[in-house]
């Protein structure tokens, strides 16, 4: 996120399930059809290689068979992107009815009644309905015994099951010193200013400036469990400063920081409205930031959430070449 005063912060980190990666691939592709000559006069680095990317990541940890992109079926929300990028890496699109574990090795049983050896499956479910024998029994999207089959070696799973704990905004806090300590190295991107209401020094500052900051629930996504002081009255403020005394782990609190206005299409209207950006980093044989991202914009005038799930609309986003 790009603040008015031209510094970059970084908001949160999504490590679990990334998504989001086909809404610029798409519409890179509608606009190249409108005016292909805006490509050919300006020096926009080409997104086009997205697929490319993924797909070596996942052979990088292949142990041996079918690339599969692991989805819950077509009532997801995001069901689009899982056949997208599955088409883009000539990878395997399987449901759990697709997918088996036997002797600890998980095989895909295709619409020929032939089953094959899976190698790597990119998932895109979360961790706790990936398997009912290891995590929630009444998961019915899930693949039995693929945590026995990824505890063998015999199939690499990404991103590895685990890594979401980094998506916990109480963890976002922690991310500058484990950088400092793990690394050695200063970060070159700044987080928000964030407080820990779980710390006494930052519960007091919290409480005593709720009215100027936005406060997060640590155990929510898509724009959910954020709440602006500036939005409550006394009486609101001071029912939820007990709350964050009551469950001080449960909450981050960030200072409001004016991001950029982009200018978008209301209509028949160019007007201006808060946008962020999500990057995409890829880690396989070497770590690659694709050069693009889905600059998220808020519909609603008056907001900083700019999720999709809130209302908010994307754009391609362009990296010029020097």
């Amino acid at each position: 996120m790009q603040a008015k005063d031209g510094g970059w912060f970084i908001l949160e980190d999504n490590l679990r399930i990334p998504s989001g990666a086909s809404y610029p691939l798409i519409a890179r592709g509608l606009c190249r059809r409108c005016s292909p000559e805006t490509f050919r006069e300006n020096p926009i680095v080409d997104n086009r290689n997205y697929g490319a990317l993924l797909k070596a990541v996942m052979d990088n940890v292949n142990v041996g068979g079918l690339n599969v992109i692991f989805t819950p079926g077509r009532y997801n929300a995001a069901y689009f992107e899982h056949s997208y990028l599955a088409e883009q890496t000539g990878s395997v699109l399987a449901e759990c009815g697709e997918l088996f574990v036997e002797n600890n090795v998980v095989y895909y049983l295709g619409t020929r009644g032939r089953k094959e050896r899976v190698g790597a499956i990119y998932r895109r479910i979360s961790d706790e309905y990936l398997d009912p024998t290891a995590f929630l029994p009444e998961s019915l999207i899930g693949i039995p015994g693929v945590m026995d089959a990824y505890r063998a070696g015999n199939v690499a799973l990404i991103n590895a099951p685990g890594n979401g704990v980094a998506d916990d905004k109480g963890i976002y806090y922690f991310v500058p010193k484990m950088i400092e300590y793990y690394l050695h190295e200063t970060p070159v991107l700044h987080n928000a200013p964030t407080y820990l209401p779980f710390y006494q020094e930052d519960r007091e500052y919290v409480l005593a400036n709720l009215e100027k900051l936005v406060v997060k629930d640590v155990a929510e996504a898509g724009g959910y469990g954020v709440v602006f002081g500036r939005d409550m009255d006394e009486a609101q403020l001071e029912r939820f400063r007990q709350t964050i005394r009551t469950e001080p782990r449960r909450f981050i609190a960030q200072e409001v920081i004016d991001f950029k206005d982009l200018p978008i299409m209301e209509g028949d209207q160019r007007v201006e409205r808060k946008a962020d950006l999500r990057v995409f980093v890829l880690s396989g044989e070497e770590t690659i930031v694709w050069p693009s991202g889905l600059t998220r914009f808020s519909r609603n005038p008056a907001s900083f959430v700019v999720n999709s799930s809130q209302g908010g609309g994307f754009k391609d986003t362009w990296v010029l070449s020097r």
